[in-house]
C-alpha cells in the first residue's frame, strides 16, 4: 500500500521558512549542473537513480479515446531517502511535465537526457519519507520497438521491458527497486481498462469511467501493464480458488476461449514443479498488435493476437509459450534480477519450463532440444556474450538484449546443472530459489550459493564456467556433444 505520512511540525516549519527565505533571495543553491544519473547497471548505466527507495506508485491516467494523442497523467511516488539529497533524479522521457511537488511544496525541475531532475524546496535528509507528485503527459506515439505504450487495434497496452517504463510514467526504472502500484485509469465509458493486480473499484461520471487496480505484491517498473480497449474480461478460477482473469477483444471472446481455458491447467502444472503461485491473480492479455514478442507483465501476461490465430504455429508450441510467460511470474517477476546482467535467471528458467512442458505434454524431447542448443552455444556466446555476462543491447534497439543465449543458451546451463547434481537436488533448488527470494531481487551469485548449499559441495567453478566462459564447457553425461563452429550459429528470435 502507499506510504502514508505527515511531516513532523519541525520539518513543516523549516520548509516554510526556507520558502520565505528563497522568495526573498536569501538562499542560493550551489549544485552541479543537472545530469542523468544511474545505479551502475552494467547494461543500462543511466537506468535507475541513487539516493532513495521507492515504496509505492500511485498513477492516474486519463485516456482521450484515441491512441494517437497523449494521455494526461499524475504520478505520485512514495519513497524513503537513503542518502541526504539536495536534488533527486527520476527516469522519464516521451512526455511533458507541467508541475512537480515534493511533500506538497512546489519543486523546481528540469530534464537532462532521459532524466527528470527535481530540486525540492529544502534538502531531504537520509531516512526521511518523501512524496513526489508529477503532473505530466504520457505519449503513446512512437515505434513499437522503443517500448512503453503499444498501440493496439482498439486502444493501448504496455510493453516496458527492459528500460521503457519511464516512457510512460516518471519512475525509478530499474528492477532492483520494486514497489507497490495503484492505477486509476479514466477512459470513455464504452471502453474497458485493466491493470496489474486486483480491481479496487469503478466509478462512472458522465461519458467516462474510472477503473482502479492495486497490486498486492511489489513489482518492478518494467512489469507494469495497463490495457485500454473494447475488451471483455473473462473470469474463472485457478488452483486453490485463485482468481484468473483474461482480457481479449470483445469480438474475439469465443475465438480465444479454447486457449484461455488452458490457463488453470498451466498453473497447476507449474505449482507441481516449483510451488505455490506467488501473486494475487493471473491472466492472459491478448492484444491486437504486432510486437514481435510476448511479455510476462506481472499478473497479466501480454500476448500478440497472431500467436493464437496464425496456423503456422502448432498447438503444442503455442501451449508451451503460454507456460513460458507463466513461468516468469515466479522467475523474473516474483524473483526479479538485481541487475540486467542477471537476465539469464529470468529467461533461462522460463525457457526451461517451456521445454519441460512441451516434453511432458507433447512428447517434444528436452534432451534433443538441449543437444541442439549445445551445438549452437559457442556461436550464441560469440554473438551476444555468455549467459550471465551478455553484451549491451544496441542503443537504438534495446530489445536486441533478448538474444538466443539468454533463452535456450541459459536453459542449457540449467540442464547441465541438473546433470551434475541430479534431478531430486535440482528440483529442491528450484523450489528453494523462488521461496527464499519471493517478492525480492536476486543475483547470479545468490543462485550459485544456493545451488552449492543444496548440492552439499561448492559449485562455484562449475557454474561460473557455464555462465561466464566464452566457450561452452563439456556437458556432464554427454561427452559426445559438440558445439558447431561459431560461423554456423543461428540467431532466431525467441519469445519474451
Amino acid at each position: 500500500m502507499p506510504l502514508v505520512r505527515t511531516p513532523p511540525r519541525r520539518v513543516r516549519w523549516l520548509r516554510s521558512a526556507v520558502l520565505v527565505a528563497a522568495s526573498a533571495g536569501l538562499v542560493a543553491a550551489a549544485l552541479p549542473a543537472p545530469a542523468p544519473l544511474g545505479i551502475g547497471d552494467p547494461l543500462f548505466p543511466h537506468l535507475g537513480n541513487p539516493g532513495y527507495d521507492v515504496r509505492a506508485y500511485d498513477i492516474d491516467l486519463t485516456y482521450p479515446g484515441v491512441n494517437t494523442e497523449p494521455l494526461t497523467a499524475v504520478t505520485r511516488i512514495d519513497a524513503l531517502a537513503t542518502d541526504d539529497l539536495q536534488r533527486l533524479n527520476l527516469d522519464f522521457t516521451h512526455g511533458s511535465v507541467s508541475a512537480v511537488t515534493v511533500d506538497d511544496l512546489p519543486a523546481a525541475y528540469t530534464t537532462s537526457g532521459e532524466d527528470l531532475i527535481v530540486t525540492p524546496a529544502v534538502p531531504i535528509d537520509a531516512g526521511e519519507p518523501i512524496q513526489i507528485t508529477v503532473t505530466h503527459t504520457s505519449d503513446p506515439r512512437g515505434p513499437v520497438d522503443t517500448g512503453g505504450w503499444v498501440r493496439t487495434g482498439d486502444g493501448l497496452a504496455m510493453a516496458n521491458q527492459a528500460d521503457a517504463a519511464h516512457r510512460v510514467f516518471p519512475s525509478n526504472d530499474h528492477p532492483a527497486d520494486k514497489a507497490y502500484f495503484t492505477f486509476r485509469i479514466t477512459a470513455p465509458r464504452e471502453l474497458t481498462a485493466v491493470a496489474n493486480g486486483l480491481p479496487a473499484g469503478r466509478t462512472t461520471q458522465g461519458a467516462t469511467s474510472t477503473w482502479t487496480y492495486r497490486t498486492h505484491h511489489p513489482m518492478a517498473t518494467e512489469l507494469a501493464q495497463v490495457s485500454i480497449g473494447r475488451s471483455t474480461v473473462v473470469h474463472r478460477s485457478g488452483p486453490h480458488g485463485l482468481p484468473v482473469r483474461d482480457v481479449v477483444r470483445t469480438t474475439d471472446r469465443e475465438l480465444m476461449e479454447p486457449w484461455l481455458r488452458r490457463t488453470p491447467g498451466h498453473l497447476e502444472w507449474m505449482e507441481r514443479k516449483v510451488g505455490p503461485y506467488p501473486f494475487e491473480t493471473y491472466g492472459v492479455l491478448i492484444a491486437d498488435a504486432e510486437t514481435g514478442f510476448e511479455l510476462e507483465t506481472q499478473t497479466l501476461s501480454l500476448f500478440e493476437r497472431r500467436l493464437f490465430t496464425d496456423p503456422r504455429y502448432p498447438e503444442w508450441y503455442v501451449d508451451s509459450i503460454m507456460v513460458h510467460e507463466l513461468a516468469h511470474q515466479w522467475f523474473g517477476d516474483s524473483v526479479s534480477p538485481r541487475t540486467w546482467s542477471d537476465l539469464w535467471l529470468n529467461e533461462g528458467h522460463a525457457s526451461w519450463y517451456e521445454a519441460l512442458y512441451a516434453e511432458e505434454t507433447a512428447g517434444k524431447s528436452l534432451e534433443l532440444r538441449m543437444k541442439a542448443a549445445y551445438a549452437a552455444s559457442d556461436g550464441w556466446r560469440a554473438d551476444g556474450g555468455p549467459p550471465a555476462a551478455p553484451e549491451p543491447p544496441s542503443p537504438t534497439h534495446k530489445i536486441s538484449l533478448f538474444r538466443p543465449v539468454v533463452y535456450d543458451g541459459s536453459a542449457l546451463v540449467l540442464y547441465a546443472l541438473r546433470q551434475e547434481i541430479g534431478t531430486e537436488a535440482f528440483q529442491r533448488l528450484e523450489r528453494r530459489w523462488v521461496a527464499d527470494h519471493r517478492d525480492g531481487t536476486a543475483t547470479t551469485a545468490n543462485f550459485i550459493a544456493l545451488a552449492s548449499e543444496i548440492a552439499g559441495r561448492d559449485l562455484t567453478a562449475f557454474l561460473r564456467a557455464w555462465l561466464y566462459e566464452a566457450k561452452t564447457p563439456a556437458m556432464p553425461g554427454h561427452p559426445d556433444w559438440r558445439s558447431r563452429p561459431v560461423e554456423e550459429a543461428k540467431t532466431a528470435p525467441k519469445p519474451g
